[in-house]
């Protein structure tokens, strides 16, 4: 069984941009909590930690 928990990049107040993690040694995989028996996204843990990588220096605009 997957222990899923909150990502820390969730929204605030009452979770509207909730995002899920379960992580393994192999993979982490991903879900909406407003749908957690829909689809989940797994990648394996050196693609996912690249993803995220790629997403912390995607320029912000203002």
């Amino acid at each position: 069984m997957d222990n899923w928990r909150k990502s820390s990049y969730s929204g605030g107040g009452d979770g509207n941009e909730c995002v899920e993690i379960a992580t393994h040694p192999t993979h982490i995989s991903i879900r909406d909590s407003k749908s957690p028996t829909r689809a989940t996204l797994t990648l394996p843990t050196p693609t996912f930690t690249a993803f995220i990588n790629a997403l912390k220096n995607i320029p912000t605009t203002q």
